[in-house]
């Protein structure tokens, strides 16, 4: 048990706390920590020293005696606020984000108007992907203080998170309108990336790189804008830069890997999209397989090997026609794709058997993922696999729709112009409905809508107009193959739909972004995975008009 303090002791207490402090200002850590010891050591509830010390050693790297340190002045000063948001800072740099959370929480108890205590709360929360109660947080703060930069700053944060990203960009140019701020100026980079403004995206993030040149996510977002912008060398070397200070750096693996196969480099590009199963959110897509993956390095003569669907509906369909060249090298070949496939890929020449994800798994020797078969099989640009038609469909299916369609007149052209609202790239490669009246303004073609998920007033604008609206009849794809094979022509975004009519064999023109997915090439008008589509590109980001009056006019001479 420690000996009480003196007179002498506590009365010189203020000034030896005070050197401490000015001593932990000055960088010197280790002189700062003496002070700091010898006070507990005298009086070890000392709440300052306390509460220093947990700073220092939060500093030094030693997050577990920061905890320590600080709980014990949390314990011996239970009132303040202050010493609860310290103590959340630490559980913060002990990745203990709901602890920390609760600890700002009862920081706000005893003090609801604590700025820091709020400011924190909404970073935590922030960091547990709770941006709604965030942005009360941040918006607290600003009622009160309208000035105060990190509040607003962040509160941009959080409106990005929720999507509301107008909002977002306005809170970051005023935070920047005050002077440089690097990290604003990147989170405005990403902000302004999501709105397809990629051009001042890519500036954004240069001003950030001006002042911070090592910054990994400003390198790497600047990749992915330049991507947007069809610059694909330049976004490589972006990815580059990101990927030589942070080698494991999946998102830009991932995204560097894009990059490669949109200009043709399917060697590189190919083994860099590996790095898609370590990518963010990747978590949510993979799976777990008790036999071992299969990228090639052996032979599959007599051996059954898995092929399972990775990715979305159209991806399943380009990349199935592996199957055939996988069962003539000897392997019985076993597909899991979405259920809605099934019945189509039932079909697939070579396919031993088909099974829906989530139902139970034949015994097999090995696995591979679908969209792993390019590497696998060492696919160049110049020898991509396109022994087409590959998928049929069924003929029952078309006798049963053809009288429908042919009550309806021709010649036909099927249409899809938007895909799942959920894709990350739903803003360009899906096209507003609005935009398409002249493919049928001049009547010299019957549209038939395929379109399943219809946006807000599309169901009214598609029954004003003179289509034939079969979307919500298609009961799965095997149905949409039968209504394709009854219709002269198809014409869709880059969709599952484009992919069928494409592994059908049915003439198809695709509509596609100024920057489009790296399958459909770079700049080409053909596309070596279906090289009798048609490809109808931006040659300006979000200019559909004039890609709709290109094909508007091409159509009746294809009559």
């Amino acid at each position: 048990m420690p000996k009480p303090a003196s007179p002498q002791f506590l009365a010189a207490l203020p000034s030896a706390i005070e050197e401490g402090i000015v001593l932990q200002r000055q960088g010197k850590l280790a002189e700062a920590e003496k002070v700091y010891t010898r006070i507990l050591k005298v009086l070890p509830d000392q709440f300052n020293a306390l509460e220093l010390l947990a700073q220092l050693k939060l500093q030094r790297g030693k997050p577990g005696e920061a905890y320590r340190l600080m709980s014990a002045a949390v314990a011996a000063r239970p009132a303040s606020a202050d010493a609860r948001v310290h103590l959340g800072h630490v559980l913060r740099a002990l990745k203990r984000d709901a602890d920390a959370l609760a600890s700002f929480d009862k920081a706000l108890a005893l003090d609801p108007h604590h700025v820091d205590a709020l400011g924190n709360r909404g970073d935590v929360l922030l960091t547990l992907r709770r941006p709604a109660d965030a942005l009360a947080c941040f918006e607290t703060i600003l009622a009160a203080a309208p000035g105060h930069r990190e509040a607003r700053a962040n509160r941009g944060v959080a409106l990005a998170a929720l999507g509301r990203y107008p909002e977002a960009v306005a809170d970051f140019d005023a935070v920047l309108a005050a002077g440089p701020q690097p990290i604003v100026a990147c989170n405005r980079g990403n902000a302004l990336a999501a709105l397809g403004r990629h051009a001042d995206a890519v500036a954004s993030y240069d001003s950030t790189l001006a002042l911070i040149p090592n910054h990994v996510a400003a390198w790497s977002g600047r990749g992915v804008s330049l991507q947007a912008l069809n610059r694909h060398a330049d976004a490589i070397a972006s990815f580059d830069r990101a990927l030589a200070l942070a080698p494991d750096y999946a998102d830009a693996h991932f995204n560097r890997s894009l990059a490669l196969l949109a200009i043709g480099d399917y060697a590189q590009g190919q083994a860099e999209y590996e790095w898609r199963w370590k990518r963010s959110g990747a978590e949510a897509f993979r799976k777990h397989f008790p036999r071992p993956l299969w990228l090639g390095e052996s032979p599959l003569n007599g051996r059954t090997i898995l092929l399972h669907a990775e990715q979305g509906l159209g991806d399943t369909i380009q990349f199935v026609r592996y199957v055939a060249l996988l069962a003539r090298a000897g392997a019985s070949v076993v597909l899991e794709v979405h259920p809605e496939l099934k019945p189509l890929l039932s079909r697939l020449d070579g396919v031993k058997h088909v099974i829906a994800l989530g139902e139970p798994r034949p015994p097999h020797d090995v696995h591979c993922p679908l969209g792993s078969l390019p590497r696998a099989l060492k696919t160049t640009l110049a020898a991509v696999p396109a022994d087409i038609p590959y998928l049929a469909a069924d003929p029952d299916r078309v006798a049963r729709w053809r009288p429908r369609l042919d009550a309806f007149g021709g010649p036909r052209v099927a249409l899809v112009w938007a895909g799942n609202p959920a894709h990350p790239n739903d803003r360009n490669r899906s096209l507003p409905l609005e935009k398409l009246g002249p493919l049928w303004a001049s009547g010299r073609a019957r549209v038939v809508s395929l379109q399943r998920d219809l946006r807000p007033g599309d169901a009214e604008a598609v029954a004003a107009a003179p289509v034939l609206d079969l979307g919500r009849d298609l009961a799965d794809f095997d149905d949409t193959a039968a209504v394709l094979a009854c219709c002269d022509r198809v014409i869709a975004v880059d969709t599952a739909v484009a992919h069928l009519a494409g592994a059908l064999g049915r003439p198809l023109w695709v509509l596609l972004p100024f920057s489009s997915d790296w399958r459909w090439t770079a700049a080409a008008e053909r596309s070596p995975w279906y090289p009798a589509a048609r490809l109808y590109r931006q040659p300006q980001p979000d200019d559909w008009a004039s890609v709709i009056a290109r094909v508007a006019a091409d159509l009746p001479a294809t009559f």
